[in-house]
């Protein structure tokens, strides 16, 4: 397996007021993924991109840009890695095109039209190249972001919230454009609140919360270890308690009463439903309906985020 591109050791930052902003943090990064960081507000996501990005002084700790020291070899690793911030900052009465070669400019980058005619047209902005920044939706706005952010070309692209209030049908054409980078060969870290789109795009998930890695893994793995299946009962007459006889399977009734609900572990060598359905026969429980569904990512994030901690 190739090294990382980027390699997080022991990353701390306490504030002079005594609280950890983030408790120290290892991972890797591989080159080529799209890996979603997940937590909620205040979590220590934003101080973790911006210590990465060079904005934040950590406070113990290193980063390794494709194995050089973020501090020791700065020019080298501001010029892999682009960042796309929450806060839409961009000049108001510059136009488009000059906003973006501007920011190739400011990484030391020769002057390419071509190349910045390219990167307009990548992110559907070629029609706004002369549009003056203030006069575009929030939405080109922020496609503007990440043009800029792309404008020297880095390896690396950190997109922070980079859907926060976009609507429905550009937030699918942001997805679409992330994955076309990732194609290219980009590597993208995006932190995001919104749970389907790492769900939809990312290939690995961390989960942050008050400043600490609790969980990273595989999408598809995080979900089969932690996810739990639901068998949900259609009744043919609605209950209004569960009765003793079933106590022992700890449904919960929903939907009026209408259905049961049963959680189980489907990786378990005995899922329990067998003797639960051979229970309601033999009680003369009727059903009219069965269905199973997974716990969605979100279930999880919430179950990891509130889950107490061991050292609590």
């Amino acid at each position: 397996m190739s090294e990382p591109i980027l390699s997080i050791r022991g990353l701390r930052k306490t504030y002079g007021t005594g609280v950890d902003a983030l408790k120290p943090i290892d991972l890797d990064i591989n080159r080529g993924e799209i890996f979603a960081l997940l937590g909620p507000n205040g979590a220590g996501k934003t101080t973790l991109i911006n210590i990465i990005c060079g904005i934040v002084t950590p406070t113990a700790g290193e980063v390794l840009v494709d194995g050089k020291n973020w501090q020791t070899d700065f020019r080298h690793a501001r010029g892999r890695i682009g960042l796309v911030p929450q806060e839409l900052t961009t000049d108001a009465f510059e136009p488009v095109w000059r906003t973006v070669a501007f920011s190739r400019g400011l990484y030391g980058k020769p002057a390419s039209p071509a190349k910045v005619d390219d990167l307009l047209k990548r992110l559907s902005l070629a029609d706004k190249r002369k549009t003056i920044m203030m006069q575009l939706s929030g939405g080109m706005k922020r496609r503007v972001m990440i043009a800029k952010a792309l404008s020297h070309e880095p390896d690396i692209l950190f997109l922070d919230e980079p859907t926060a209030g976009v609507d429905v049908e550009l937030r699918r054409d942001m997805w679409d454009l992330v994955r076309q980078l990732r194609a290219d060969g980009t590597t993208i870290i995006l932190t995001t609140h919104y749970i389907e789109e790492a769900e939809e795009m990312a290939d690995r998930v961390g989960v942050i919360s008050k400043g600490e890695l609790i969980a990273v893994d595989e999408k598809k793995s995080l979900m089969a270890r932690m996810g739990r299946k639901t068998l949900d009962i259609m009744l043919v007459e609605p209950m209004t308690a569960v009765p003793e006889v079933l106590s022992e399977w700890k449904l919960r009734l929903e939907d009026n009463g209408h259905a049961l609900c049963y959680e189980f572990d489907s990786h378990a060598d005995r899922t329990g439903i067998a003797s639960l359905m051979r229970a309601l026969s033999d009680n003369g429980i009727a059903y009219k309906d069965l269905s199973t569904h997974q716990s969605s990512l979100e279930d999880i994030f919430v179950e990891l985020v509130h889950r107490p901690r061991a050292d609590a």
